[in-house]
């Protein structure tokens, strides 16, 4: 008995050529799909909803993706490769499943899409991957690349199977124990055994195909028949019935051929739904979401015999909807997709390095406003409800922003910001911000009963930290305070006792950092000591490591307390140098108690530093002390930055140390560069860069970015040094294609060639030619300046020398490689024989009328430069009024006001030596002619009169193609046509009133219309009345008012596309009707396709070159006040076919 076959786990798919799927298996596609043997469609034959297309049908594929069966849960890889070494440009993939739908905006955790290049072959490898594939996304699959004016696609499926476990065949392996510890741990367990059943012995049975049973049984009876025959996979097996058994399609009495499921169309475009009915005067209505739709400028409608068109212009989204088509009580249902143009992203993400907790920003400009973008980081997409309070998102016209208020170290990774047709990415950085020390605690000694202050100050405001002494921490107490304001830290110590001597130490929380003080206790001694003493100066500056240096940092208060011992007590006198410093009073100043005397700075200066001294003096000595105070402060910012070379990516930036370090080392540089026109500043090292050059990467090619650079030393930043000159990261552009030599003569050789493949940024600023003689090294440049122009003419060159040429192209980044000629050219010319191209208009006689320019353009080719000659009826050419010019490629003949003695036969001649081509151009200037001559009336009979006159004496030039004749009679003297374009020189005029006199007048006619003036008859023609003495009855003036009534219909005609075409019918009424024509029941309005014309009730439609959207039903409606009346027809359009498109057909 057969049994389905198990199908294991599918690997990613290979790629590999498309495999034709069943007949069986085949979807109704809506659009045309490029087959796999590459044979182009019928040009009849459109894709519905489209317009033709011009693409041609290529092999572009190296490897196709193929069909496979997957296994569900399980990841799938599908590879293609475009070879694009013959491609202009790069080529765009597009995958889709089933009809319409792109999976390009599908992309996320279950569909991702890659693309790569191999710059050595020139293979694009695309590659889609379904992650855990599910049973929705089994179906037919089509990839499709185009390039400019190339295009092609491939097929494949996928189906998917449930998972299945292999049964197993060995009865002992089902003997297994749980966990994990060794052979004879854990416990038996015996669930394999309930899925095995023991095989029965049976004698041969005949094989019985179980999928006929099953296509003929009853859905209830599936089950049993499973049962019966050991299928298992009751999901595959009902998969499997559902694609053998074919739905035969509910035929239809009204329609041949229904609409189509769907139908997809780009926003902005055209798409066309059609149907074929059975009945070919059968009406339809089309409706849109149930309701009916008119015909308008956006929905035409159109009929071409069986066929109905429903056509919509300029969709928008609007347009996605239901639409159905009504024949009488049957109806057919489409829907139309509306797809949105891709949406390009004009300005990308930058990378952002930054510290803990500042606000970071991502910025991107798209293309169009309102568009949706997404943000993701690191592939989990990012939005209100998953971001929370930490991310913003903000948008202002084609700006999006995404904001970061505090940033974290969770904040490290990739962001991505992606549209419909786009992408862009930036890496983002954060780094723990660096805590600096404004000020530190210092020393104190004080007295009993004393208070003790230790103050600190840290760049951070929200810092914490613990106060220890001698390595234990101190609590605040009511004689202990500490206090914590801003970024000061105070530790303050009321009523000192000898206890609190020791060492203090403040650590910052989170930070290896610790500041350490002492706090000496100074006791006070009693003892008996003489009443006279020397005075003592007690300068403690064994803290600074010097003694005799003092260091402040400017804008610092500096306080040096010295105490003064000496009795009686001693007088004291501080000096810089030879000067004397003032007690109370000033920035620099003195202040001084009893046994102190203290020296205070406030703002320290770099003035300020020199030499010091401090002299004390009673009358039991003298005692002086010396001290050097120097100020240091942040260095002076670099000078001269700028930048010495780009790369692609990447720029070298150099500069100069600064002219003041501030009194204390350097310790290195801080670089910061942002994008010209922004003001935003993006830091590119965090710890001192101690060289005075450095590469920064990670530049995008063709943007201006500008650089600044900062000074560290001891005592912290400088400020920003000025911005560099503006550089762009560039590179060179590849070398120029397709050199090649376009004409060579005895001193000069003209090259041509193509722009390069690859150009960049940077663009071209132009080419230099250079050439050298074969064998030889030495280049010599032909072109001081790069030109501009694909081509150049290198003169002055060695007759008969072989030489070799080479062109470069040059941009802002400097020359590319090379393109070389493969051979050496030889400087000598070309004999070509002469040969005139005459245009195709003057191969004929060319008629112009007085007064009216002459022009003519006539090229000519021949090596070395012919010499042309003008001849006029076989005479050099010397009249003044004609004009000729000639360069190396052309002659032109021309005539500023043409008159009719410049009519006849022009000659040029081209000769180079013995060798002549020559071409006659005929040229016939013609005028209006002038009137008939002896007008007279030959004979008068009854109410008729015979006319007869002679040819005009001036014919202007051209043959006279009729005559125009009026009368008028003697009474009213008002002029009334007769005949019109009348071809003989006599006529016979009818319908005179008896007993009138009439005068006759006669025009001639050519070509440039009729004569100025008439020719008179010289007598007259009298009507005159009979003998019989008649009274005529009162007169009454007939009623000849007729509603419009067509005396000749429109007939229906079939053209071909391309070739002007005119429709004409007759219509009759008065007053005179109106004339209204229309195309499937819109009215044509002032389009210049169109020509209406009404020549005494004849009406003639013009259309110039038709194409296939003219095809349809013309109606011409004529309404006066008494009524109207319409004939209509159908015109046919059929597309132009040439005789090579028939052949390769066959």
């Amino acid at each position: 008995m057969p049994e389905p076959a198990a199908q294991g786990d599918m690997a990613p798919a290979a790629p590999a050529e498309t495999k034709e799927k069943p007949a069986e298996e085949e979807e109704a596609q809506p659009a045309v799909e490029n087959n796999e043997s590459g044979d182009e469609l019928p040009p009849d034959e459109l894709v519905p909803g489209e317009d033709p297309q011009p693409a041609e049908l290529t092999g572009l594929f190296v490897l196709k993706p193929e069909s496979i069966t997957a296994t569900k849960g399980k990841d799938v890889t599908f590879v293609a490769k475009v070879d694009s070494t013959k491609l202009t440009r790069k080529p765009i993939m597009k995958w889709v499943k089933g009809k319409w739908l792109d999976l390009g905006s599908k992309a996320g955790k279950h569909l991702k899409f890659k693309e790569s290049y191999d710059r050595n072959t020139k293979i694009y490898t695309y590659e889609m991957s379904i992650i855990k594939i599910v049973d929705g996304d089994a179906g037919g699959y089509r990839c499709e690349v185009s390039a400019k004016d190339k295009c092609d696609s491939c097929l494949f499926d996928i189906a998917v199977q449930a998972a299945q476990e292999e049964q197993q065949d060995n009865i002992l392996e089902s003997f297994k124990r749980s966990g994990d510890a060794g052979e004879d741990a854990g416990d038996l367990d015996f669930s394999a055994l309930l899925k095995k059943r023991e095989k029965k012995l049976e004698g041969p049975k005949e094989e019985v195909d179980v999928w006929e049973i099953l296509k003929d049984a009853k859905p209830c009876d599936y089950e049993k028949i499973a049962f019966q025959y050991g299928i298992t996979d009751l999901r595959g097996m009902l998969s499997r019935l559902k694609k053998m058994k074919r739905v035969e399609p509910k035929k239809s009495d009204a329609f041949l051929r229904k609409l189509d499921p769907a139908y997809s169309v780009d926003k902005g475009r055209r798409i066309q739904i059609s149907v074929e009915v059975a009945d070919q005067n059968a009406s339809v209505k089309w409706l849109k979401n149930g309701q009916e739709i008119k015909p308008s400028a956006k929905y035409v409608f159109e009929s071409v015999g069986n066929k109905r068109t429903l056509i919509i212009n300029k969709c928008n989204l609007s347009d996605d909807a239901m639409y159905e088509c009504v024949v009488g009580e049957e109806k057919c249902f489409t829907e139309v997709f509306v797809k949105e143009p891709p949406i390009t992203i004009t300005k990308h993400l930058d990378d952002v390095h930054t510290v803990v907790d500042e606000k970071v920003e991502f910025e991107v400009e798209v293309s169009e406003e309102g568009a949706n973008v997404k943000w993701m980081k690191d592939g989990v997409e990012l939005n209100k409800e998953t971001a929370g309070s930490r991310y913003r998102f903000k948008k202002d016209g084609k700006r999006h922003i995404l904001i970061i208020n505090e940033a974290t170290k969770e904040d490290i990774g990739m962001y991505y910001a992606i549209t419909n047709g786009d992408e862009s990415k930036a890496e983002m950085e954060v780094e723990d911000k660096e805590l600096q020390i404004l000020q530190s605690i210092s020393d104190l000694t004080v007295k009993a009963a004393e208070q003790a202050v230790f103050k600190c100050e840290v760049s951070d405001d929200k810092v914490t930290g613990k106060w220890f002494k001698d390595g234990v921490e101190v609590q605040a107490s009511d004689r202990i305070k500490i206090s914590h304001i801003g970024r000061i830290h105070k530790l303050m110590i009321d009523d000192v006792i000898p206890s609190d001597a020791g060492d203090y130490t403040f650590v910052p929380d989170g930070y290896a950092i610790s500041l350490s003080a002492k706090l000496n206790f100074l006791e006070i001694k009693i003892e008996y000591v003489p009443l006279e003493e020397p005075p003592k100066i007690h300068l403690d500056t064994s803290s600074t490591g010097n003694q005799n240096l003092i260091t402040v940092v400017a804008g610092n208060k500096l306080r040096l307390d010295v105490e003064i011992t000496g009795e009686p007590a001693p007088t004291v006198c501080w000096m810089k140098g030879d000067q004397v410093v003032a007690e109370d009073e000033g920035r620099v100043r003195v202040e001084s108690c009893k046994t102190t005397s203290s020296f205070v700075i406030e703002g320290a200066e770099i003035g300020d530093e020199g030499h010091y001294s401090i002299t004390v003096t009673n009358p039991s000595g003298e005692d002086k002390a010396e001290l050097f105070i120097k100020v240091v402060d942040v260095p002076n910012p670099p000078e001269n930055v700028q930048c010495l070379s780009v790369g692609e990516n990447c720029g070298t930036i150099t500069w100069d140390p600064p002219a003041f370090d501030g009194g204390v080392p350097i310790k290195g540089y801080l670089m910061e560069r942002k994008k010209v026109g922004s003001s935003r500043w993006t830091k590119l090292n965090f710890d001192a860069y101690e060289s005075t050059t450095y590469e920064a990467k990670k530049m995008i090619e063709g943007v201006l970015y500008e650089m600044r650079v900062f000074t560290v030393n001891g005592i912290g930043v400088s400020q920003p040094s000025g911005n560099s000159k503006p550089f762009m990261p560039i590179a060179p552009t590849s070398e120029p294609t397709r050199l090649m030599v376009d004409d060579v003569t005895d001193t000069t050789c003209a090259l041509k060639w193509l722009p390069p493949d690859r150009i960049g940024a940077g663009g071209i600023d132009g080419y230099i030619i250079e050439y050298c003689k074969e064998g030889s090294d030495q280049w010599v440049q032909a072109n001081k300046t790069p030109v501009e122009n694909n081509h150049y003419r290198v003169k002055n060159l060695p007759v008969g020398e072989k030489l070799l040429f080479r062109v470069v192209a040059v941009n802002i980044a400097g020359r590319s490689r090379p393109a070389t000629l493969s051979q050496a050219v030889t400087i000598k010319e070309i004999m070509e024989s002469p040969k005139i191209r005459l245009p195709r208009q003057l191969r004929t006689k060319l008629i112009r009328v007085v007064g009216d320019k002459v022009n003519l353009v006539i090229p000519f080719q021949g090596k070395p430069r012919p010499i042309v000659t003008w001849f006029r009826e076989g005479v050099p050419l010397e009249d003044k009024t004609v004009g000729t010019r000639t360069s190396d490629v052309d002659t032109i003949l021309f005539i500023r006001t043409a008159e009719r003695t410049h009519s006849g036969k022009y000659t040029l001649s081209v000769q180079i030596e013995n060798m002549v081509d020559s071409a006659d151009i005929f040229i016939q200037i013609v005028d209006k002619p002038g009137p008939p001559s002896d007008v007279h009336v030959s004979d008068v009979w009854g109410f008729n009169a015979a006319l007869e006159w002679k040819p005009p004496k001036d014919d202007g030039n051209s043959e006279i193609i009729g005559y125009t004749i009026q009368k008028a009679d003697k009474k009213t003297k008002e002029w009334f046509m007769v005949y019109e374009h009348n071809r003989r020189p006599s006529c016979t005029v009818s319908d005179l009133v008896m007993g009138n006199e009439y005068f006759f007048r006669v025009f001639s006619e050519n070509i440039c219309g009729l004569s100025d003036n008439p020719g008179m008859s010289k007598n007259t023609a009298i009507i005159i009345k009979t003998g019989l003495n008649y009274e005529p009855p009162p007169f009454k003036e007939k009623d000849v008012t007729a509603s419009p009534k067509f005396t000749a219909p429109l007939v229906d005609r079939c053209v071909v596309a391309g070739y002007a075409t005119a429709i004409s019918c007759a219509v009759r009424g008065y007053p005179k009707p109106k004339i209204i024509w229309m195309k499937n029941n819109m009215i044509i309005g002032e389009d210049p396709k169109f020509l209406m014309q009404n020549n005494q009730g004849v009406l003639t439609l013009k259309i110039r070159k038709p194409s296939l959207f003219d095809g349809g039903r013309y109606t011409c409606r004529a309404i006066n006040d008494l009524g109207q009346d319409e004939v209509d027809c159908k015109l046919v359009v059929r597309a132009f076919v040439q005789e090579k498109g028939e052949e390769a057909k066959k």
